[in-house]
């Protein structure tokens, strides 16, 4: 099972052998989508020319999405699900041409489900800067080649700011909900405080007011150990005459990232001081279990992303902080009038509760008069993995 996040949340599942296949197979380049690839359900839209908040133009812009469900007559009903840093338009359906996993919310999405489909349109679109369909750094630019590292920076609010034009072209005013966790949480924030007015209720997963020097650093490691493998090249890879890309590098980021999307509690657990091979790690060079579960998925993750549009998304995460410019984080959240479930994991050491709890402080109406706090073992990871109890409190939003 393959999530934005950490991608694995069976405890000690075996490799498939359709993974064992993909692993033996020389990475590409990119993993990013690119035209002229199987468009699997991806919609695109459009969008025109796209001034950055740092003056940059870019002269058109593409957002690929998905929907599941019916837009109602009167276009009230239309839920916006906004994925995480690594996510993709792909919430629900099986893996297949277009679409290198199944959808990562799959348990939460659909008919009779906690965002029944039944009822409710649903709209996720990979974002502005991402690399499955929209337009970012691997997209190719006017002039033929590649953008790489000539795209420009991104913030928080231009991804929204290119949402609201996707919202615009499918004619959809208000949101009944806009729901999103992870940096996906950071969006609809955003949603919530610079279109106020065009949404309903709001749901906030997992995320901070603002991006914290703490979380800035982590960050920072990670982007430093793609730009320091050497055939990142400054970015210029795509064309590498060995078809080689920066695989090393972007999946040395992701083994971090993986560190701080779990929680110590469920990696001791998992893992102990196992083995995975019949080398003793003490004795014989072998290896520990833990060690080859982070190889796997880094390994895995250069299949399906970009280097340099990792450097876009998580450098637009740091750019995160809802009272820029609006006199400071609680000044912005007392601007939220969308009925709001914030929703943060004990355990979560990437976006601690503490930073969901200033979000329920700020915001006049929000569920129970509180953040909802989830207990459990899996970490940051939890919004996606504890989907029984994430479902619930997501079905009283939309009932209430």
């Amino acid at each position: 099972m393959d999530w934005q996040t950490s991608e694995d949340t069976v405890p000690s599942a075996p490799i498939t052998e359709a993974d064992a296949r993909l692993l033996r197979a020389r990475p590409p380049a990119t993993g990013a989508w690119r035209d002229g690839d199987p468009a699997g359900d991806r919609r695109f839209a459009s969008l025109g020319s796209f001034r950055t908040e740092g003056g940059r133009e870019l002269p058109s812009i593409r957002l690929a999405y998905e929907t599941w469900g019916t837009l109602s007559p009167q276009r009230d009903n239309a839920v916006l699900v906004l994925h995480a840093l690594t996510g993709d338009s792909h919430v629900r359906g099986p893996a297949g041409p277009g679409h290198a996993t199944a959808g990562w919310w799959e348990d939460i999405i659909g008919p009779g489900s906690a965002i029944d489909t039944d009822e409710w349109f649903v709209v996720a679109a990979n974002i502005l800067g991402g690399c499955q369909g929209s337009t970012g750094p691997a997209s190719i630019a006017p002039d033929g080649y590649e953008w790489g590292p000539r795209f420009p920076h991104l913030t928080v609010r231009d991804q929204v700011e290119a949402q609201a034009r996707l919202a615009d072209a499918l004619g959809i005013q208000v949101w009944a909900a806009v729901v999103g966790g992870s940096m996906g949480g950071m969006h609809a924030l955003e949603w919530a405080i610079g279109h106020a007015d065009r949404v309903d209720r709001l749901a906030v997963l997992c995320s901070p007011p603002t991006t914290t020097a703490d979380q800035v650093a982590l960050n920072s490691v990670q982007l430093e150990a793609i730009r320091m493998d050497p055939r990142f090249a400054g970015g210029e890879y795509y064309d590498a005459a060995d078809g080689e890309g920066p695989h090393r590098g972007l999946a040395l980021a992701r083994r971090m990232a993986l560190l701080n999307y779990r929680s110590p509690t469920e990696l001791n657990q998992r893992f102990g001081r196992s083995w995975q091979s019949d080398k003793d790690p003490l004795r014989e060079g072998g290896r520990y279990a833990v060690e080859s579960y982070l190889d796997f998925h880094g390994n895995k993750f250069t299949r399906r992303f970009d280097a340099n549009a990792y450097l876009t998304l998580v450098e637009a995460m740091n750019s995160h902080d809802v009272g820029r410019g609006r006199g400071g984080i609680e000044d912005a959240l007392a601007q939220v009038t969308a009925r709001t479930l914030v929703l943060g994991i004990d355990s979560d050491r990437l976006f601690p509760v503490d930073g969901q709890r200033r979000i329920s402080r700020g915001i006049r109406s929000t569920i129970d008069d509180d953040t909802v706090v989830l207990s459990s073992d899996f970490g940051h990871d939890g919004f996606l993995i504890e989907t029984e109890a994430v479902g619930h409190h997501l079905r009283r939003l939309l009932e209430g």
